[in-house]
């Protein structure tokens, strides 16, 4: 099982230079000032989370984990993340032409309090003496719940068509994240020694309060079909999605306000051959996997 994880990692390998940006330049001209702000304060977030990502890979998990499977899978995944600092940052040196705005959205912990929040929860955890078991999934938390808002918030720009370039990369590493989150449910099913049905609620709810009070000072109005009392719903919403892949009863039985998020799970629908799909994968070991790895799979958007 955890091989199969490793080996879907490897189908989809790409390079930033893949991702397009050139429609992106003009149509980040006619965003308005709340939608600028608000996709800066995204992008800030992500060119600073895979750095603490990484961190926690290097200092603490590659040293928890000795099964051999699991080490692949996690040096495959400190790659993965090397390519998204990359492509965060190449979007925000494209979008951003102020030197000083630039300067803040890249030290974004030292500049943006609601970032700085996220990144101290997760820091602490790279810290903590605490039980591996917590600490995984305090990490799930980081990938699925910290990542889901500003995941939304730029799928939300697809469904107006905007933005194609930050789109496309947003489908790809999207896609990571998920298989990522979907390792550490898988991983955390395999412990023997498991947590309390209370502490992984109180962990995920830490998480959930810290991201809504991000969505909430990210997203000061409201725009069209996205507003942050919706945001807070769907954070609910795929925060329960984390409880139930983590094998625990669900906390906010909230409904899914974003219908369009079918986005990110929708297979198979672009052809090939206008764009890479963001579904694209090494075809060499996709045929082996297709009736495999049903379970543990982490979505944004699906019903329970």
């Amino acid at each position: 099982m955890l091989l199969k994880n490793e080996q879907l990692g490897i189908m989809q390998w790409y390079e930033s230079e893949e991702v397009d940006l050139s429609q992106d330049i003009q149509q980040w001209g006619a965003l308005s000032d709340s939608e600028k702000f608000f996709i800066g304060h995204v992008l800030a977030f992500f060119a600073a989370s895979d750095g603490i990502v990484l961190e926690n890979l290097a200092a603490r998990f590659l040293n928890d984990v000795q099964v051999p499977e699991a080490r692949a899978f996690y040096g495959f995944q400190m790659a993965m993340e090397n390519i998204h600092s990359e492509m965060y940052s190449l979007l925000l040196e494209t979008y951003i032409k102020d030197p000083k705005e630039k300067h803040r959205l890249f030290n974004a912990i030292e500049n943006i309090p609601c970032i700085a929040r996220k990144a101290k929860w997760a820091l602490d955890w790279i810290q903590s003496s605490t039980l591996f078991a917590e600490r995984l999934v305090a990490f799930a938390c980081v990938e699925g719940i910290f990542f889901s808002g500003s995941f939304c918030a730029i799928f939300w720009l697809k469904k107006r068509g905007m933005m194609p370039g930050l789109t496309f990369s947003n489908e790809l590493i999207s896609r990571d994240e998920g298989l990522h989150c979907d390792f550490a449910c898988l991983l955390y099913s395999l412990l023997r020694k498991q947590l309390h049905l209370e502490k992984v609620h109180s962990i995920v709810h830490e998480a959930v309060e810290i991201e809504t009070q991000f969505v909430c000072e990210a997203l000061p109005c409201a725009l069209i079909g996205m507003n942050s009392t919706l945001m807070s719903q769907y954070i609910k919403f795929v925060a329960d999605r984390l409880l139930v892949a983590l094998g625990y009863q669900r906390k906010y039985n909230v409904e899914n306000p974003f219908d369009w998020m079918e986005f990110i799970s929708l297979q198979g629908k672009t052809n090939f051959f206008e764009r890479r799909v963001g579904e694209y994968q090494k075809a060499s070991v996709m045929s082996s996997l297709q009736d495999g790895g049903k379970n543990y799979v982490f979505k944004l958007d699906e019903d329970f």
